[in-house]
């Protein structure tokens, strides 16, 4: 009988040689590959916002407990990427440790989260403009369209060093739960790696670029179509370059040197006595 939950983990040192091997395999992909996982990536991570934005839309629930309910339905996302089988921009921040081991040149490690970073975008942005025409924001009394809006604005309203540290916590937690996700022997193990540090992440209002290519373009077209919230006015494409910027710069800080790079070191670098 197969088991529902298995905790036969691999271990750290083998981890670190699995993400290293998957990190080449992931640098060696076609660009049509690459670019079509990126899209499903950015349209996954984009239904985990979605299910978030229907918690947050309940005002009779507490913050705390909106908050974490909110980012167990966000951990939606992650699970299909890792599950599925897609391409993440922040996930793939943990090729820095085949680079770093001289497995992937610097040219395919660019290339990799070029390419991917953008394909995510199309995937987010993409499924924003589908749920938009789909009128899924009029649930909830538009409750829901509200919340979109409210965290649209908030995002585009960071300061710059808030968001580059909300950032790079972020994907400290993204990194590590892909991280225990690749011990995991199991479907159920690998969601039960994903789900208590994304969860921790979204309750702690970290920032996660992909997602905010979903949140905010989304908070655009309702913008413009109308409806608005307070301070809707820096929800704009110049809102969104604002938010970008330091989100991104520090998702690379928090996943490549604060958890890949570290590993590296641990794990994977070699010692001149050896």
């Amino acid at each position: 009988m197969p088991k529902v939950f298995d905790f036969d983990v691999y271990q750290p040192k083998e981890i670190a040689n699995r993400v290293e091997t998957i990190g080449v395999a992931k640098a060696q992909l076609s660009l049509l590959s690459m670019a079509v996982l990126g899209v499903l990536a950015g349209a996954f991570i984009g239904l985990g916002a979605l299910y978030f934005v229907i918690i947050k839309s309940d005002q009779s629930l507490g913050f705390a407990l909106s908050q974490v309910l909110g980012g167990v339905a966000f951990s939606l996302g992650l699970i299909m990427v890792v599950i599925a089988g897609a391409e993440l921009f922040t996930g793939n921040n943990l090729i820095v440790m085949a680079w770093a081991d001289r497995k992937v040149s610097t040219a395919n490690l660019l290339r990799n989260w070029v390419v991917v970073f953008l394909s995510n975008f199309v995937g987010a942005f993409g499924l924003a403009y589908l749920v938009f025409r789909s009128g899924h924001w009029e649930m909830n009394d538009g409750a829901i369209k509200d919340q979109y809006l409210k965290i649209a604005a908030a995002k585009c309203a960071l300061p710059f060093g808030e968001a580059f540290f909300r950032g790079v916590l972020c994907n400290i937690l993204v990194c590590l739960a892909i991280w225990m996700a690749i011990a995991g022997r199991s479907v159920s193990g690998k969601v039960l790696a994903i789900v208590f540090p994304i969860s921790a992440f979204v309750a702690a209002g970290f920032e996660h670029s992909i997602a905010n290519m979903y949140f905010i373009p989304m908070g655009m077209l309702l913008k413009s179509a109308g409806h608005t919230v307070a301070n809707v006015d820096v929800v704009c494409w110049a809102g969104f370059a604002r938010n970008m910027i330091p989100v991104i710069l520090g998702n690379m800080v928090g996943g490549s040197v604060l958890v890949g790079l570290v590993y590296y070191v641990i794990y994977l670098r070699k010692n001149p006595e050896d």
